[in-house]
């Protein structure tokens, strides 16, 4: 039958994996660090897969494909779930999301836990500054465009090299609040359309925008601002600037 179904341009493709992760049907996974449509009869059209791709390499297409077939997908589902629970008790605090994307970009959700008492702990494993990071990955390129864990969420737009400068950044910073970071000078492109998105479809409590001094983190401040009136909507934010020697120099 001749129907609506998702193409994938394998040129433009860089291998982050975000569509296998948001197709919830499991149509799509990671060969050779390339995203494949693998089970055509998976695939519903309705292209959850398309906004979290960073490249554009999704688009529609209208050609001859096999039917979508819920019950095989449905089946799948409930055989991944099986295996899901099945190794629960070995996760470790991490929550998994659906997906068959490259491990490195899979998403997570952590559930952190307060530091314990660490006494008679030798040395070379004690810490008493838990990680406050919530979600794995935490670049912005990376992190979709829409999910659950942003619902109700405090975000945090970070320059990547203020985690280095300020020694405190998980307990004044990261604690609470979905963490994302960039480097507007490395990384290419501009955050504006994607955080735009981030915050548009999703239902924001707060931003904080932590950059560095120097003029280049300007960048990323202004895509947030900007993404914050594109919106449309009214959320609180406020604007932390790092000293290079790691101090708070402006809030």
């Amino acid at each position: 039958m001749v129907r609506k179904i998702i193409r994938i341009d394998e040129d433009k493709c860089n291998g982050c994996g975000l569509c296998a992760n948001a197709c919830h049907e499991g149509a799509i996974e990671m060969v050779n660090g390339k995203a494949k449509l693998v089970r055509e009869n998976f695939c519903d059209g309705f292209g959850d897969c398309l906004p979290g791709c960073p490249t554009g390499a999704i688009t529609f297409e209208e050609r001859e494909a096999p039917e979508y077939d819920e019950a095989a997908v449905k089946a799948a589902k409930e055989s991944n779930q099986e295996k899901a629970n099945h190794h629960d008790s070995c996760d470790n605090g991490m929550q998994h999301q659906p997906g068959h994307g490259c491990p490195g970009s899979q998403f997570k959700m952590f559930v952190q836990k307060p530091a314990a008492d660490m006494s008679g702990t030798p040395a070379a494993t004690m810490t008493n500054h838990p990680s406050r990071l919530m979600q794995w990955p935490c670049q912005i390129k990376l992190l979709p465009t829409k999910g659950e864990f942003y619902n109700g969420a405090k975000l945090l737009i970070a320059a990547d090299c203020t985690a280095y400068a300020y020694a405190n950044m998980h307990e004044d910073f990261m604690k609470g609040r979905v963490t994302m970071i960039g480097c507007p000078k490395l990384d290419e492109g501009d955050y504006t359309e994607k955080l735009t998105e981030i915050i548009s479809n999703n239902d924001i409590r707060d931003v904080t925008i932590v950059r560095m001094e120097v003029p280049c983190c300007g960048g990323l401040q202004r895509a947030a601002e900007n993404a914050l009136k594109s919106s449309g909507k009214f959320i609180p934010w406020r604007v932390v600037t790092i000293s290079r020697n790691g101090n708070v120099i402006e809030d």
